[in-house]
């Protein structure tokens, strides 16, 4: 690399005939022989002063580029080309010599010089306070009077070391005694911390229970007021129920009096085509008058084979009531009646055991319905 190839040197005034500088320098100090002072003028004897005059060589000194052809490789020994200003680099190597061994010198002889008086001026030493009057500190000098040093000993700290300026001012002096009641002081504020966080609590939790108390009142009235709401509601109902029942008795009437349930819808027999009873039998002495159950037109009337003589009442909604089984029809066909007006007579006719009414109730679609369940709805109890 050119970093290991040394620089030519740059011409020297000096250099030719060493006088003190060349003879003390590039020979004793670096080693360099006479011959490479010889190759050395001559290379920039050629490059720099062949053309240069006198008043031109201080020009000469321009940068130097250095190039493979330029530089003579060296081997061996990293060399060191003599420089121009050898007298400043031996006196630097010279001082710092000195200096290290005067140094050493001085740090063996040190322990056995005598120490060394330090003047201070009077206008310094006049200020300073006696020493004997420091707190703590009077009773380390013994000068015969042993009773106050201790006293003052005693009654002063010797520092003044973790004592706050609020303890100082009010007078505290012992720094352990100060901190003793530090912590005497943290502990009281600790349990008092710890019984406000307590009775806090308590009274959360009383002011919980007594919430949840409240609520559960309220709550409870609540339930009442509620449950006595809905019973006024269901007693307004029933009697709103039995107004309009008693305004439809008003209006509908039972088909006979005197009379005694024999049969009921749906009952089972043989006696029956179908199986089972279709209406309802309400048996009483032949004779005994029937009755229209409400205001109606009168459908058809007549024999009706099993089911003897028959009358067929439409009510103005389209159901049909039948009356079987009459000895006599008092009615035609067409005919406007009202509720309560006589219609026929109970008999035996048709299909029977004895003398009674036989009386069905059919829905406008034709679909037979239980008359016992009808007359309930009309407000009317068979």
């Amino acid at each position: 690399m050119a970093s290991n190839k040394p620089a030519p040197e740059a011409p020297s005034r000096f250099q030719g005939d060493h006088g003190d500088y060349g003879t003390g320098y590039g020979v004793a100090d670096y080693g360099y022989g006479t011959g490479l002072d010889a190759d050395r003028t001559g290379e920039f004897t050629t490059d720099f002063r062949s053309d240069a005059g006198d008043g031109e060589a201080e020009r000469g000194w321009s940068e130097w580029n250095p190039t493979e052809e330029t530089v003579r490789p060296v081997r061996g020994r990293h060399r060191v080309a003599k420089q121009r200003t050898g007298l400043a680099r031996s006196s630097t190597v010279l001082g710092v010599g000195v200096i290290a061994a005067v140094g050493a010198g001085g740090m063996a002889t040190a322990q056995g010089k005598p120490p060394v008086s330090i003047s201070v001026p009077d206008a310094i030493t006049n200020n300073l306070p006696d020493a004997k009057s420091l707190p703590g500190v009077g009773a380390l000098f013994s000068d015969g009077s042993q009773t106050d040093g201790a006293d003052q000993g005693e009654t002063a700290p010797l520092t003044t070391a973790g004592i706050t300026t609020a303890e100082a001012e009010q007078g505290t002096t012992d720094a352990g005694e100060a901190l003793r009641a530090r912590i005497l002081q943290q502990a009281e504020q600790q349990q008092d911390a710890a019984a406000a966080e307590a009775k806090a609590a308590e009274e959360k939790a009383a002011a919980e229970k007594a919430a949840a108390e409240a609520k559960k009142q309220q709550d409870a009235a609540e339930a009442k007021v509620a449950a006595e709401k809905k019973k006024a509601e269901e007693e307004a109902k029933k009697k709103a129920e039995a107004l309009r029942l008693a305004k439809l008795a008003a209006s509908y009437s039972l088909p006979t009096f005197s009379y005694t349930i024999t049969s009921t819808y749906g009952q089972a027999g043989s006696m029956w085509a179908s199986g089972h009873h279709t209406g309802l039998d309400f048996a009483a002495p032949t004779g005994t008058p029937i009755k229209a159950v409400h205001s109606g037109t009168i459908k058809s009337a007549g024999l009706a084979g099993s089911y003897g003589y028959r009358t067929v009442l439409e009510l103005d909604d389209g159901t049909e009531i039948w009356f079987c089984h009459q000895s006599s029809i008092g009615v035609s066909v067409g005919q406007k009646v009202t509720t309560g007006e006589t219609i026929g007579r109970v008999g035996a006719t048709g299909n029977v055991t004895g003398p009674h009414l036989h009386l069905e109730v059919h829905t406008p679609d034709g679909s037979g319905v239980d008359p016992m369940a009808w007359f309930h709805s009309k407000g009317l109890n068979p």
